[in-house]
């Protein structure tokens, strides 16, 4: 099984892919990361998904998907001078997901949720995503 991180990451990277998709090609193109996606691996260079961290990424990602127009809101609510229309697309999909984590799940705390996602943005943002993440949801608390 997948730390809760690597799961994070996989599940960041739909919710990514999802705003370059309608609705009706969803499923499609998660059942495709799955089949194109590899993992690396120390012993044999790669390996694929199984089918365990395959139904946690995927129920994550559903859970995540089925409440962006809330989560929007209340992004939009917190978010001085940006609304989530003029966000990156990276930025804004790890707002996306640490926001359903901090307000939605009460297995990850807060904290926990806010540092995954700056560093989610240190790695996949621009140069200043990791701060505009951190006070995006520093205001969501």
């Amino acid at each position: 099984m997948m730390k809760r991180s690597e799961i994070r990451e996989n599940v960041f990277r739909l919710v990514f892919c999802g705003d370059f998709y309608s609705m009706e090609e969803i499923p499609e193109q998660v059942d495709r990361y799955f089949e194109e996606t590899v993992l690396p691996d120390e012993e044999s260079g790669f390996v694929t998904f199984s089918e365990e961290d395959q139904a946690a990424i995927r129920q994550r990602f559903e859970q995540v998907a089925e409440r962006i127009p809330e989560l929007d809101a209340k992004i939009n609510e917190v978010a001085r001078g940006w609304k989530t229309t003029r966000m990156g697309k990276a930025e804004l999909a790890i707002i996306r997901l640490a926001a359903y984590e901090m307000l939605f799940d009460d297995e990850i705390p807060v904290g926990v949720a806010i540092n995954e996602a700056v560093e989610l943005a240190k790695k996949y943002g621009g140069d200043d995503a990791s701060s505009f993440v951190n006070g995006i949801l520093a205001r969501l608390t």
